[in-house]
């Protein structure tokens, strides 16, 4: 269990910042900006789930993927370092990816068919989905030219949650614009 007692330890005072394992490391380390921004994802979340009156089933959904969120910062957080832990590191895992593809599935099963590639907007809790979605491939981009870094690992199944996440917070704001029938539409040109 986690306890938190004390918020502030001025440790962060020079610039570093503590992880689960290994050396401090400079706030804008590589890896630091990555779980940084998995975090931010997940708060971009949190704003959409206020939004989601009506809608039990994709809140239940979101909320299982901010936990899983927090479980993807601490697999960030404790690298992979080649020499074994005191303790088992949380990590993502495959039943992760798969229970997301499956979310996928079924909020896919109802919508519209795509026309034409979809703009932000329509309802409030698309839009905030659509926000956390840019904000998620931000931080894959990050975790890849993570993993690319000399010495640094990040695993295959933390991608491929980060990318099927994505993926779901697309169709989960299609289904939270009336199943597709809400979504505003690029029209190729139309302001020329």
């Amino acid at each position: 269990m986690v306890k938190l007692n004390k918020i502030y330890t001025k440790t962060g005072d020079d610039g570093t910042t503590g992880l689960v394992a290994g050396p401090r490391r400079l706030k804008d380390d590589l890896r630091v900006e990555a779980f940084g921004t998995i975090d931010e994802a997940n708060s971009a979340i949190g704003i959409a789930r206020l939004h989601m009156q009506g809608m039990p089933d994709l809140d239940s959904m979101l909320m299982s993927i901010q936990n899983d969120l927090f479980d993807l910062g601490a697999d960030l957080a404790t690298p992979d370092t080649g020499t074994p832990p005191e303790y088992e590191p949380l990590r993502i895992v495959e039943s992760q990816v798969t229970r997301i593809e499956n979310d996928i599935d079924k909020l896919n099963a109802d919508l519209q068919p795509l026309k034409s590639f979809v703009l932000p907007g329509g309802h409030s809790a698309a839009a905030h989905l659509h926000l956390a979605r840019t904000i998620t491939r931000r931080a894959e981009r990050l975790m890849v030219t993570l993993s690319r870094s000399e010495g640094e690992i990040v695993s295959a199944a933390a991608l491929k949650y980060v990318n099927r996440l994505s993926d779901f917070l697309f169709v989960a704001a299609r289904h939270a614009n009336d199943r597709g029938h809400a979504d505003v539409l690029w029209v190729p040109g139309k302001n020329r």
